[in-house]
């Protein structure tokens, strides 16, 4: 791929195969056009250092983080309950701009505390324990069995969520999901959406009256205590489904993408099963290289000059975070896997404003959960070719992700028996 100096000789495509194959040296070339560059194609301006993604994900003011007025358009055009799926992702602070979203954020912050969260740590040991005692046979589909249930049952536990009430939770997950990761919201199937906005609602409407009446240990309980009546019922609501789908969507992709790299390079995998110190950089290298957010979109709120570019008021802005975390003026050798990378300042949690509020959990379920499976199956193994990643501007995942066991992982079972 050969790019003019100056000027990028063919349209970059941030969720291109070349740049998932090779995002330094993808990167690189593209940023021989300008750390800021319009992008027909994404119909955006696309960001692409690690100090310009850095300078629009600390601007709130000429940068807006606000979905609700592209959504109220899309209700415009659907049919009258689509009103109310609007009302729901009003409640997630992570589409709002201040004041709304410091309001929203404030009773979620006060009791998402690194100590709170510390103290999850024996459940979360617990819950990975119980996964990996339910593999079934030799071959096993890791993104099913078992980076897609941890993280939902670990947030399901969170909210004092139980039983198999837990599995319909993830199922409504999936089914926001489609909207929540639209570039175009208007071409997206309203029918699963609405049915499961339905379903949260009610589900949360019990769970939230029941909390009140009889306060529990759970994080949702603690919420609605720090609340003390400031948000209303739908935006606690949203708050509650923000919760869900944030702290299991990211942290399930963040385990599936980690597994592909191992399986990928079981070298990688064998150095860190000997390297039990290096689970935290590992873990921020894994954050770094294949996190599960590639962009973040911003609009334009009042026309300014970035990067030497004038932008305009409605315009769209893609902040890469694939681009910023494969920078060689911040990361020396980004091409290069590092598990002890340390410093490593990359932006897959986010920063500023939006940092992710679920970070330290994230970091501590992934560390818990890779170490685990390492230790338990000494042999594992990629079953065939890993599959390869499928892509879209804002993020990456694998899926299936067959992995064989081995002797040894047998043999432990049946001692255990």
């Amino acid at each position: 791929m050969a790019w003019a100096k100056g000027k990028p000789a063919v349209q970059i495509d941030l969720g291109s195969e070349a740049s998932l194959r090779d995002p330094a040296g993808y990167f690189a070339a593209a940023r021989e056009g300008g750390d800021i560059q319009w992008s027909d194609l994404h119909r955006a301006w696309l960001v692409l250092s690690h100090a310009e993604v850095e300078a629009g994900f600390r601007d709130g003011t000429t940068l807006s983080s606000d979905r609700t007025g592209p959504l109220q358009r899309v209700a415009a055009s659907r049919s009258a309950a689509f009103e109310r799926v609007v009302e729901l992702l009003s409640g997630w602070m992570n589409f709002r701009d201040p004041p709304f979203h410091t309001r929203l954020r404030e009773p979620v912050r006060s009791v998402f505390t690194p100590r709170a969260i510390s103290a999850l740590e024996p459940e979360i040991r617990s819950i990975v324990a119980g996964t990996l005692d339910r593999f079934d046979g030799d071959v096993v589909d890791l993104s099913q069995a078992f980076a897609k249930p941890i993280p939902a049952l670990v947030i399901a536990a969170m909210l004092g969520v139980e039983g198999e009430e837990r599995h319909r939770l993830q199922r409504w997950s999936d089914d926001l999901s489609s909207i929540v990761f639209a570039i175009t919201p208007g071409e997206v199937d309203e029918a699963p959406i609405l049915t499961a906005t339905e379903e949260f609602s009610d589900f949360f409407s019990g769970l939230i009256e029941r909390e009140r009446a009889h306060p529990s240990r759970s994080l949702l309980s603690a919420i609605i205590a720090v609340d003390d009546s400031d948000l209303t019922h739908l935006e606690l609501i949203g708050a509650c489904t923000l919760l869900l789908f944030a702290g299991h969507e990211t942290t399930t992709t963040l385990l599936i993408n980690a597994l592909g790299l191992l399986l990928e390079r079981p070298q990688l995998a064998a150095w860190l099963r000997d390297h039990p110190e290096a689970d935290a950089t590992a873990v921020d290298e894994f954050l770094r290289v294949v996190g599960p957010a590639r962009t973040m979109v911003r609009k334009v709120a009042a026309d300014h000059e970035r990067g030497g570019q004038q932008l305009r008021r409605g315009q769209n802005v893609f902040l890469s975070i694939a681009a910023a975390n494969h920078d060689p003026a911040v990361f020396e050798r980004p091409a290069e896997i590092d598990l002890e990378r340390d410093p490593n300042p990359h932006f897959g949690f986010g920063w500023g404003l939006h940092f992710c509020l679920g970070a330290t959990l994230g970091r501590l379920e992934a560390r818990i959960a890779l170490r685990a499976l390492l230790e338990r199956f000494p042999a594992l193994a990629a079953e065939g070719p890993v599959s390869p990643p499928r892509a879209s501007a804002l993020g990456f995942g694998r899926r299936p992700l067959l992995a064989r066991l081995g002797q040894e992982a047998r043999s432990q079972r049946d001692t255990a028996s």
